[in-house]
C-alpha cells in the first residue's frame, strides 16, 4: 500500500502535469509547481476525496508545501 506521501505527490503530479519523481516534502505547491488558487482548491478536493477527510478553507489557506498537506491529512486521519 502507498504511503499517505507517496499518494500526496501522485495526486499533486497527476493534476498539476509535474514529474512525481521531483516532488518532495519541501516543494512549494504554488511558487515551485505553479499552482493558482483554482489548482489549489480542485487538489484539497482531490485530497479530501483520496483520503476520506475534510479540509476547512481556513486550513487550506495555511497549505503551502506538500509536507504541509502530508501533516495535515495525517492529522485528521489520527482524529477520524
Amino acid at each position: 500500500m502507498a504511503s499517505t506521501e507517496e499518494k500526496v505527490i501522485n495526486i499533486i503530479a497527476g493534476q498539476l502535469g509535474s514529474d512525481a519523481a521531483t516532488i518532495t516534502a519541501e516543494t512549494d505547491i504554488a511558487n515551485d509547481l505553479g499552482a493558482d488558487s483554482l489548482d489549489l482548491a480542485e487538489l484539497m478536493i482531490a485530497f479530501e476525496e483520496e483520503f476520506n477527510i475534510n479540509i476547512d478553507e481556513s486550513d487550506a489557506q495555511n497549505i503551502t508545501t506538500v509536507g504541509d498537506v502530508i501533516q495535515h491529512i495525517e492529522k485528521a486521519i489520527k482524529e477520524n
